[in-house]
């Protein structure tokens, strides 16, 4: 279980999900695009009960990678939809799984544990399908603000995401007020990239 003060759903049982699942962490951050962030990061508990429900399995790595593409498909889009587009991200998220067995031995903290830098993670994270520049980026972020996770020099290598005074995205979630300060920010960005085009 990783440690951290997280207020990355309105769910409490949703945080303490993401604290004893590296791989739903993960899959969170995956998620977070073009819907509320604390809808990608309840997904992955809402998925947790689905496996349950359906196939008398939890959320891990290996759990999704095992599973077809239509029941993937079944388990994103079953009400409510894990996410606006279910059968995108699903197909995302099961590359994401299969890429956590073949090349972390179904053990996603080792993505960021084995970590021989914090160059090597960015360098990881971006290779990995979904994950862009910024979003390895601020996932570093969120495993060194909130876990104290990150290996040494992720302040530098996660800029500006990495700012100790700042709020500005997911790593900074700690708490309701702090997500409100994000969902802030990134209107208050939206607007000037707007206003610039």
């Amino acid at each position: 279980m990783m440690k951290g003060d997280i207020y990355l759903s309105p769910e409490p049982a949703a945080n303490a999900f993401l604290k004893e699942n590296p791989f739903g962490l993960l899959m969170g951050m995956l998620l977070d695009q073009q819907i509320p962030m604390e809808r990608a990061f309840s997904a992955p508990y809402l998925l947790n009960a689905r496996l349950k429900t359906h196939f008398d399995k939890v959320l891990s790595a290996a759990n999704l990678a095992s599973l077809g593409e239509d029941q993937m498909t079944a388990l994103f889009s079953e009400k409510p939809a894990l996410h606006r587009f279910p059968k995108a991200m699903a197909a995302k998220c099961h590359l994401l799984a299969e890429r956590v067995v073949t090349d972390y031995h179904n053990d996603a903290a080792a993505l960021w544990e084995g970590a021989d830098s914090a160059e090597a993670l960015l360098s990881a994270l971006e290779s990995l399908n979904g994950f862009g520049t910024d979003k390895s980026k601020i996932f570093i972020a969120l495993l060194g603000k909130r876990f104290n996770a990150a290996p040494v020099g992720w302040e530098r290598v996660s800029d500006p995401f990495g700012r100790a005074d700042e709020v500005r995205s997911v790593a900074d979630a700690s708490s309701p007020e702090a997500l409100e300060e994000i969902r802030l920010f990134k209107a208050k960005m939206k607007a000037m990239t707007k206003a610039s085009s």
